[in-house]
């Protein structure tokens, strides 16, 4: 039997809290920072959306990345063998979300690759006069029928496979020089290029026009319940929590670590990026609005239609366009890398700990058939309309659904105070029975209200017109298969030593 001590000894670890803080940075900001938050503040009252945001900041975000921090550093494990160190029973939980961050690394390789091709593009505006036409038809090459196909687009498969490529050969290097080292590398880089960025979108004409129209607040918007959900989506989807990374990056830390002070420093940083990303892209619309004689409302967006066609057309009459188009998609690029680094590591650490697997053969066991499911998935003219369907589902019924189920299986098995107090144990900030109220019974009460209602919703309208059979595909049934095969998972037997952990140990 291998000892506790020999166990944590062979853990790799962080260097510093420093570099910890860079990777948990990095994972947060991400693609939905940028392209994300600047369009749900606007839609959900302006400025007046900030007081919900940091409510649900402060009751949830900052709670449950405590949460995540306590059971990772606690139990020293990836996701499995932290929820199977604080109760056998809950091992169900950690495959579930090592499952979500294989749906999301498939997808999300590609949407880096895009981005990498427009950074290109961006030197001499190769979209075109018509980037929505472009877009779609000359880069994608979107098939008109809602399938899956095999016609291969090259401008998508090359850079795709240049991503994977890049992010396995980090990924290999291990956490000290690979996951750390890059983290500390690209993070400072994607904020100097972004406040670069922002400053160059206030220069432009009619900045002021979107900056009002996303600040302005509309106060009566704070009456609706879906403004105060929708800041908590917000928060739980930008900060990396309940899908496992923040529990294996926090089992990395060294024993004696301010959890809290950490958390803190997160928490605040991702949510400052949002913000800072909400004033540069608003900027950039309001631009857009002016010189196309439009109102900020007639061009405001989110997500692709933001990234791939607003900002192109910004790009195409903006002075020096092609600098904030490089600034742009680079910083898509790197915020995109850094969150992928996490998502893998996710993976790669649960079958480290499973199989007791060395590095390299767990990186690229995991890296090699992941990068052939996604260039077969989103390299042909059919994957746009996958890509969409996942995305929803394993969001809207995957981290929503086994962030309320592991909390509730935590609060009900009475461990809230087991890890509270190992985080006192370490930490300047202490939690007491706010913690518990706002992680253990608030957020549980607000995720459920997610869950059912867009059930409801998806069960009624289906999902942006798609046929049903492919919804029920790569929507129902994906979100049900990830919950079944976890619970197969987690009946896998492990190494000699994984169970060698005993309660109260530190």
């Amino acid at each position: 039997m291998v000892s506790k001590t020999q166990q944590q000894s062979e853990r790799a670890t962080f260097s510093s809290r420093r570099m910890f803080m860079f990777a948990a940075i990095g994972s947060a900001v991400g693609l939905g920072n940028i392209w994300r938050f600047p369009y749900v503040t606007y839609d959900n009252g302006g400025g007046a959306f900030i007081l919900p945001y940091l409510v649900a900041l402060l009751t949830a975000g900052i709670p449950l990345l405590f949460l995540d921090y306590a059971i990772g550093h606690k139990y020293r494990g990836s996701a499995p063998l932290a929820f199977r160190r604080l109760s056998k029973s809950f091992e169900t939980f950690g495959w579930w979300q090592v499952l979500i961050n294989v749906i999301i690394a498939i997808y999300y390789a590609v949407i880096i690759g895009w981005a990498a091709s427009y950074t290109y593009y961006a030197f001499n505006s190769g979209w075109g006069a018509d980037p929505a036409a472009f877009f779609f038809g000359d880069f994608l090459k979107m098939s008109k029928e809602v399938g899956i196909g095999f016609d291969f687009v090259d401008t998508i498969v090359g850079p795709l496979l240049g991503v994977w490529i890049a992010v396995l050969l980090i990924m290999a290097l291990g956490v000290q020089n690979g996951v750390g080292k890059s983290s500390v590398f690209f993070m400072p880089l994607l904020t100097v290029m972004f406040i670069i960025l922002v400053l160059s979108s206030l220069t432009l004409d009619g900045a002021a026009k979107g900056l009002n129209a996303l600040f302005t607040p509309d106060w009566s918007k704070l009456a609706e319940p879906s403004v105060w959900i929708a800041a908590y989506g917000q928060i739980f989807f930008s900060l990396s929590i309940c899908f496992g990374i923040m529990i294996t990056y926090a089992s990395y830390l060294k024993k004696q670590t301010d959890l809290t002070g950490a958390g803190l420093v997160v928490g605040f940083a991702n949510s400052s990026f949002e913000l800072l990303a909400g004033i540069g892209v608003f900027a950039a619309l309001g631009f857009m609005a002016v010189s196309t004689g439009k109102e900020v409302s007639e061009v405001a967006t989110s997500g692709i239609g933001l990234a791939f066609i607003a900002f192109p057309t910004i790009i195409d009459k903006a002075p020096f366009g092609s600098v904030i188009g490089v600034l742009f998609f680079g910083s898509l690029v790197f915020a995109g890398l850094t969150s992928l680094i996490s998502i893998l590591e996710v993976i790669i650490a649960a079958i480290q700990d499973k199989l007791r697997w060395g590095r390299i053969t767990a990186t690229f066991a995991v890296g090699l058939p992941l990068m052939v499911i996604s260039t077969i998935l989103f390299g042909t003219t059919t994957g746009l309309p996958v890509l969409d369907v996942l995305d929803k589902f394993v969001n809207s019924f995957g981290i929503v659904a086994v962030g309320f189920a592991s909390i509730c299986c935590i609060m009900l098995t009475k461990r809230f105070d087991m890890l509270a107090a190992h985080v006192n144990s370490v930490s300047s900030l202490k939690l007491g029975a706010g913690w518990k109220l706002f992680a253990g019974i608030i957020t549980p009460i607000v995720l459920a209200y997610m869950l059912v209602s867009e059930v409801f919703k998806l069960a009624k309208e289906g999902y942006e017109g798609y046929p049903a059979w492919f919804v029920g595909t790569f929507g129902w049934a994906m979100a049900v298969g990830l919950v079944v095969l976890a619970f197969i998972l987690s009946k896998l037997a492990w190494h000699d030593g994984a169970d060698n952990y005993r309660e109260g140990e530190e």
